[in-house]
C-alpha cells in the first residue's frame, strides 16, 4: 500500500467561481454530483489531505477539466513541499509566469526545484492550457522518480505503458493527448499514494512520518482523546486525532493505510486497491471454514482478522460464536482467499427509520448523495419498493449498499445511561444496546419500566423505538436456546427467567418476548409455510427459498446450521420440515428439519493421499484385549482393499478416511460422509467432459458444450495440476484455454482442473 500526501485547495486564486473550503469547513459527505462510490471515496480521500475541494455550489464537477497550472499546485503538495515555496516567487522561470501570477511559486519549484514538469519549445509554460492525460501521467511518473531513459519510446507514450505496469492508471483509460479531467485527476492522484518509487519503495513512506498499512477504519467519529469525537479508529482499537479535516464516515468499513504527520495526526486514509468484499450469510462456522447460505465454503485460518462485537480478534477465537444467519463480509485478497472478515455488519453511525412502505425518504444524507447503490434486506438483494415501516437502513461505502434490517425486539425497557432524554446505552432483557442519535427522538418520551419495541440496526444497535401497544410494531426476533439463554439469529444474547425453566425448549427455535424485567416469554416455532422441502428447485411447497436461506437440523445437540449441498435427499418430505418461515418477500428464509439421521453431508473434491495395502495390527490368540508391544503379542498383516483417502478441495481436506471404495488419487468424486464428518460412507466418481474450451463458458454459472448444457456450482472447486494448487475459477480461465469438468448426476459441474 503505498500513499501520498498533498494538502491543495483548488481554488483560491484559480477562478472566481472556483472557491476553495477551509480546512475543517468543507462537507464531510460525498459531492453532490459524485453518485459513484469509489470516485466519492477517491475525492474524499484527497479532500481530507486538502488536495482537492468543490465548489461554492456543494459540486465536485469530477467532468471538468482542469488546466496546467492547476496540476502544477496539486503536485506539489503530492510532494509535500510547500515549505519551499517561498523560495520561488520572486524569481522568474518562464516569460508567461511573472512572479505576479497566482501559480508562479508552484510552477517555478515545480520545474526549476523539483524538475518534474517542462515548459513548451517556445520556452514558455502556457499555465492556462489544459492538462493533458500525457503530461499528467508524465509529472507523476517523475515523482516516483522515473526519468525518460527508463521509459523509453516516443513521448508520452513510453510513460503512459509504464505507468500503466506499475499501477499508476489503474481503473483509468487514458489517451495521450486527451484533456484530463478533476475525475480521472483524483483516481491518478490516489493511485500514486499506492505506488512504489522506481527503487520500490512505497511512495507513501517518503512524504508521511509514518503509515499504518492494510488496516480495518471501523470509525471516523470515534473519542480522539482531545476532547473531540472525531478521530479515526481501526479494527484493533486505536484511535488517531486528525490533522486538519474530518471525516463523515465515507471511508469506514474499508481495508487502507493511514498517513500520519510527525505528531501521530491522520493526514489521510487510502482505502486498499486490491482484492474485493463480498456480503454473505453465515451457514455454518468451523475451525477451517465457513460456509455461507448459498453452499460457497470458504478456507480459514486460525489467524484471520476479524471485527466482532466491537472488537478486532482472530478467526480462531470468535467461529464459534458466529451462529447461523450472522451477516459477514469477507474481505477477498488478490489470490481470492479471505484477508478480514467484518462480523454482523459494518458498524453504523447513523441509521433511518422508514415510516411509510416503499419510501427512501433520507437516504440521500444517509449515503451522502451517493445514488447507484445496492440495497440489501436482511442480507437479501432488494428494491425500494421492499422497504416497509419501520424498517431500518444504515449504509456501507465500503460495500456501495444500504443496508436494511427489519428485526424488532420487544421488552421491557430496563435501563438506560446516561439518561432517557439522550441515552448512549440502554437494557432490553438483560442486554446492553448502544444507541444512535437517530433513537434519541422515539425513546425521550418512553418510560423505564414499560414495554418497547427496539428497531435494530443489522448490526445490532438501536435505531429507534416505540411504545409497545396494539397496533404497533411488535418484536418478531427468534433464536435458538442455550444453556437457559437464547443465540439470536441476529448474533444477540439475550438471558432471563422463564416459567418453568428453559429444558423442554433446550435447542430449539423460539421466538422472544419479555413482559417483565428479567424474564422472558419463549414460544417454540413449528408449522409456518407447509409442503415439502425440493432441495434441487429451492422451494417449500410452492414457495422459492431466500438467497440468504438458514437451513437448520435437529442433532444431537439441538438444532445445527447446514447448507442446501448437504442434504442427501433431492426432496425431503413435508413431516420432516418441522418450521419453515416466509420473509417480507414472500420467501422462505428459515427452515427447521428433523432428526439428523435425515441428513449425510457431500463432499465434493478430488482423492489426495491413498494407500494400496494398509498394515493391520493381529493380536496373537489369548492377547485380544492387550496393546501392541514389540510385536511379542501380535503381528502385523497387510490388509488389501483397506485403504485410507482424502477429499481435498478449495476449502482444505477432509480425512483421511478408510475406504472400501474404487477410487484412487487424483479422481474427483462425490463424498458421502456421516453427520460428524468422522466416517466415509460413500465414494462415488464423478463424470469427467474433456478438453471444454473456454468459448463454451456463459459467464461463471454455465457451460454448453458436447450439444448440453451445465450448470456450474456455486462453490466449484478448481485445481491447477500442473501447479498443485487448488485455485479459483477465474484464476483457472486465466491459466489454460480449456480444462476438464467433472460433472455429478444431475449434471451440475462440481470440480473443474486445467493444466499446461
Amino acid at each position: 500500500m503505498k500513499k501520498r500526501i498533498f494538502s491543495l485547495i483548488l481554488a483560491v486564486y484559480l477562478t472566481a467561481s472556483l472557491l476553495a473550503v477551509p480546512a475543517g469547513a468543507a462537507g464531510t459527505a460525498p459531492f453532490s454530483d459524485v453518485t459513484d462510490s469509489e470516485m466519492a471515496a477517491d475525492v474524499e480521500c484527497l479532500r481530507l489531505l486538502g488536495v482537492l475541494d468543490g465548489y461554492a455550489d456543494g459540486s465536485f464537477r469530477p467532468n471538468a477539466t482542469l488546466t496546467r497550472a492547476q496540476f502544477c499546485k496539486m503536485a506539489v503538495y503530492a510532494m509535500n513541499a510547500s515549505a519551499e515555496l517561498g523560495k520561488y516567487r520572486a524569481v522568474t522561470v518562464f516569460p508567461d509566469v511573472k512572479p505576479g501570477h497566482w501559480a508562479s511559486s508552484y510552477i517555478n519549484l515545480a520545474s526549476k526545484g523539483k524538475g518534474i514538469i517542462l515548459g513548451f519549445a517556445d520556452g514558455q509554460f502556457h499555465p492556462e492550457a489544459t492538462v493533458t492525460a500525457g503530461q499528467a501521467v508524465t509529472i507523476l511518473m517523475r515523482l516516483l522518480d522515473y526519468k525518460d531513459e527508463d521509459v523509453g519510446a516516443v513521448w508520452p507514450d513510453g510513460y503512459l505503458a509504464q505507468a500503466a505496469v506499475i499501477g499508476l492508471t489503474d481503473g483509468l483509460s487514458l489517451s495521450g493527448g486527451a484533456a484530463l479531467n478533476r475525475g480521472q485527476a483524483a483516481r491518478l492522484f490516489v493511485n500514486l499514494l499506492r505506488c512504489e518509487k522506481k527503487d520500490e519503495t512505497a511512495y507513501a513512506a517518503s512524504i508521511a512520518a509514518s503509515i499504518v498499512e492494510h488496516t480495518m477504519l471501523v470509525s471516523s467519529s470515534a473519542s480522539a482523546g482531545d476532547g473531540t469525537d472525531t478521530g479515526m479508529q481501526v479494527g484493533n482499537g486505536s484511535t488517531y486525532r486528525m490533522a486538519n479535516k474530518t471525516s463523515g464516515g465515507l471511508l469506514n468499513g474499508r481495508m487502507g493505510t493511514l498517513l500520519l504527520n510527525k505528531d501521530g495526526k491522520v493526514m489521510t486514509f487510502v482505502p486498499d486497491a486490491v482484492g474485493s468484499t463480498r456480503m454473505t450469510v453465515v451457514a455454518k462456522a468451523e475451525q477451517k471454514r465457513l460456509t455461507d447460505t448459498q453452499g460457497v465454503t470458504y478456507a480459514m485460518e486460525s489467524d484471520t482478522a476479524i471485527y466482532y462485537n466491537g472488537e478486532e480478534s482472530t478467526w480462531e477465537q470468535v467461529y464459534s460464536w458466529l451462529t447461523a444467519g450472522t451477516s459477514v463480509t469477507l474481505y477477498l485478497g488478490a489470490s481470492g482467499g479471505v484477508e478480514y472478515v467484518f462480523a454482523g455488519g459494518m458498524a453504523a453511525d447513523q441509521a433511518i427509520v422508514v415510516y411509510e412502505k416503499g419510501s427512501t425518504a433520507g437516504f440521500d444524507a444517509l449515503t451522502g448523495g451517493v445514488t447507484k447503490y445496492k440495497i440489501l434486506k436482511n442480507g437479501a438483494a432488494a428494491s425500494a419498493g421492499d422497504l416497509r415501516p419501520y424498517d431500518v437502513a444504515t449504509w456501507s461505502a465500503a460495500t456501495n449498499t444500504l443496508r436494511v434490517c427489519d428485526v424488532r425486539l420487544t421488552g421491557i425497557y430496563e435501563d438506560c445511561y446516561p439518561n432517557p432524554d439522550a441515552p448512549t446505552k440502554l437494557t432490553l432483557m438483560g442486554h446492553e444496546f448502544s444507541v444512535l442519535p437517530s433513537a434519541h427522538g422515539m425513546l425521550k418520551d418512553l418510560k423505564l419500566g414499560s414495554s418497547i419495541t427496539l428497531l435494530l440496526t443489522e448490526d445490532n444497535q438501536v435505531a429507534g423505538a416505540v411504545q409497545a401497544v396494539s397496533g404497533s410494531p411488535q418484536g418478531n426476533a427468534v433464536g435458538i436456546v442455550r444453556s437457559g439463554s437464547v443465540e439470536l439469529l441476529c448474533g444477540l444474547k439475550v438471558s432471563g427467567t422463564v416459567s418453568g425453566g428453559t429444558a423442554q425448549l433446550e435447542g430449539q427455535l423460539v421466538k422472544v418476548a419479555s413482559a417483565k424485567k428479567g424474564q422472558l416469554s419463549l414460544t417454540a416455532l413449528t408449522g409456518g409455510v407447509s409442503g415439502n422441502l425440493d432441495v434441487a428447485n429451492r422451494k417449500v411447497g410452492s414457495r422459492e427459498l431466500a438467497e440468504n436461506a438458514v437451513i437448520f437440523q435437529r442433532g444431537t445437540n439441538g438444532l445445527e446450521a447446514v447448507s442446501l449441498s448437504q442434504l442427501s435427499s433431492a426432496v425431503i418430505s413435508e413431516n420432516q420440515v418441522r418450521y419453515a418461515r416466509a420473509n417480507w418477500a414472500g420467501k422462505v428464509d428459515i427452515v427447521v428439519l428433523g432428526d439428523r439421521s435425515a441428513i449425510t453431508e457431500y463432499i465434493y473434491g478430488r482423492i489426495g493421499a491413498y494407500s494400496e495395502d494398509v498394515e493391520e495390527w493381529v493380536p496373537d490368540p489369548g492377547h485380544e484385549d492387550e496393546p501392541p508391544i514389540d510385536g511379542t503379542n501380535g503381528h502385523y498383516e497387510k490388509k488389501d482393499g483397506r485403504n485410507f483417502i482424502s477429499v481435498e478441495n478449495n476449502g482444505g481436506s477432509y480425512g483421511p478416511y478408510r475406504s472400501n471404495y474404487p477410487v484412487k488419487t487424483g479422481d474427483y468424486v462425490k463424498a458421502t460422509l456421516n453427520s460428524d464428518r468422522s466416517r466415509l460412507t460413500g465414494a462415488e466418481k464423478l463424470t469427467k467432459v474433456a478438453g471444454v474450451p473456454n468459448s463454451a463458458w456463459v459467464g461463471e454459472s454455465t457451460v454448453n458444450t458436447g450439444g448440453r448444457s451445465y450448470t456450474v456450482s456455486a462453490n466449484v472447486a478448481c485445481y491447477n495440476a500442473s501447479t498443485k494448487t487448488w485455485i479459483t475459477l477465474q484464476q483457472a480461465h486465466a491459466f489454460a484455454a480449456r480444462c476438464d469438468l467433472f460433472v455429478d448426476d444431475s449434471g451440475i459441474v462440481r470440480a473443474v482442473e486445467v493444466k499446461q
